[in-house]
């Protein structure tokens, strides 16, 4: 499948990069501003100078920076990070195990992340456009 797939992987990280940024930015729209299903069954936002506020800020800005591919690598070597807290944080405490403790979307997050700031911004990136990729 390597041979196949491997001549569009450039492109390929590019869509996983969008989609990714996309989701995570979506994930900060819930914290900050109680859309898209919001904070608890009610819905609502977080306060913005809280945990809850600052992650939302990450993940908002975060996202829209590693979906557009500006300034990539650094903001998602942050959002791994975040994710890593997120983990340890809410998750580590109920159980070791991501798969009992509802921990996989914040590891799988790190771990992608984490590579991404790795690779850096790719095709289709601004960064790419103004020659810093």
């Amino acid at each position: 499948m390597e041979r196949i797939l491997g001549q569009y992987s450039p492109y390929l990280y590019a869509v996983m990069r969008i989609v990714v940024g996309f989701l995570f930015a979506c994930h900060g729209a819930q914290k900050l501003f109680g859309v898209l299903g919001g904070l608890g069954p009610s819905g609502g936002s977080a306060p913005i100078f809280s945990l809850m506020g600052l992650a939302g800020v990450i993940e908002l800005f975060g996202g829209l920076c590693i979906m557009l591919g500006w300034l990539t690598g650094s903001v998602a070597f942050i959002a791994s990070g975040e994710m890593a807290a997120a983990y340890f944080m809410a998750h580590h405490p109920n159980s070791f195990w991501p798969i009992l403790n509802d921990g996989e979307p914040a590891v799988l997050s790190c771990f992608i992340f984490l590579y991404m700031a790795s690779v850096g911004s790719g095709v289709w990136s601004i960064d790419r456009a103004f020659g810093k990729s």
